[in-house]
């Protein structure tokens, strides 16, 4: 296979810290053509800069994660301003909200960040790549407000959300959870994206597919997604992966 374009990765978290280096110096040769790695805090911020300085395949997509915010100081838009010129920054992420956790930030604190890194990504004239977990409601109203550019990564709604998204004119992420067992509604939704709003993406180090669930992910697994959803859409993995790979370079204006 070829032509993989990893839309959402984290190269620089700490389970590739082993054998980072070997690992994406072979991507390429498996036939990944490009990465967006995406930062989550303002400390993978500079990794992540650092990664898409190091390999001329990996783009960079800086911003706060809501598990993060408890830990952002209240002046991080100062630091994400003064980066985002930076010539391989291509996006605002990974960012959104996160009502998973009983120990989360606040919901409407959530919101506040969510909603002021929108607005930087419009200011500049940037994609976002939003993160929803368990807040499918809010999240789909700030996005219906603002309208902006990107991505619903990892995409786990429902179908009516995706029909609601893809009216603003963003995009849907999907990856692994194509090929898990109790894969319904991902699969309801790989069905009928539009074909030039479609996206492939890891999440590595999560998030792999069968039959590597339980290991680590990176950006060669994504065939097996593609896989699944060639099969769902009656087409050729390599269609998958080629209209994928043109989406993500037309949203990230790569």
């Amino acid at each position: 296979m070829k032509n993989i374009f990893d839309s959402h990765a984290h190269y620089d978290d700490e389970q590739f810290d082993t054998d980072r280096n070997t690992l994406l110096s072979s991507l390429e040769e498996k036939g990944v053509c490009s990465v967006i790695n995406c930062a989550c805090s303002l400390s993978s911020v500079k990794s992540t800069l650092e990664l898409a300085e190091k390999y001329s395949f990996v783009y960079a997509a800086l911003g706060i994660h809501p598990e993060n915010i408890n830990e952002t100081p209240s002046n991080y838009l100062d630091d994400l301003k003064a980066l985002i010129k930076h010539k391989k920054v291509v996006a605002i992420g990974e960012i959104g909200l996160d009502y998973h956790y009983d120990d989360a930030a606040p919901k409407e604190i959530q919101k506040k960040f969510f909603t002021q890194q929108i607005e930087l990504a419009m200011e500049n004239n940037l994609p976002v790549i939003v993160h929803d977990r368990d807040s499918h409601e809010d999240i789909l109203n700030i996005l219906k407000y603002y309208k902006p550019k990107g991505v619903v990564h990892c995409f786990s709604g429902s179908v009516e959300m995706a029909k609601e998204i893809l009216k603003i004119g963003m995009y849907i992420g999907l990856g692994g959870a194509v090929t898990f067992k109790n894969a319904r509604k991902p699969l309801e939704v790989a069905k009928i994206v539009d074909d030039d709003k479609l996206l492939l993406e890891t999440d590595c180090p999560y998030m792999s597919p069968v039959p590597f669930r339980g290991k680590r992910n990176d950006s060669s697994l994504i065939p097996y997604s593609a896989e699944k959803i060639a099969e769902i859409r009656n087409c050729e993995t390599q269609k998958i992966l080629d209209l994928t790979s043109e989406n993500a370079k037309r949203l990230f204006n790569i």
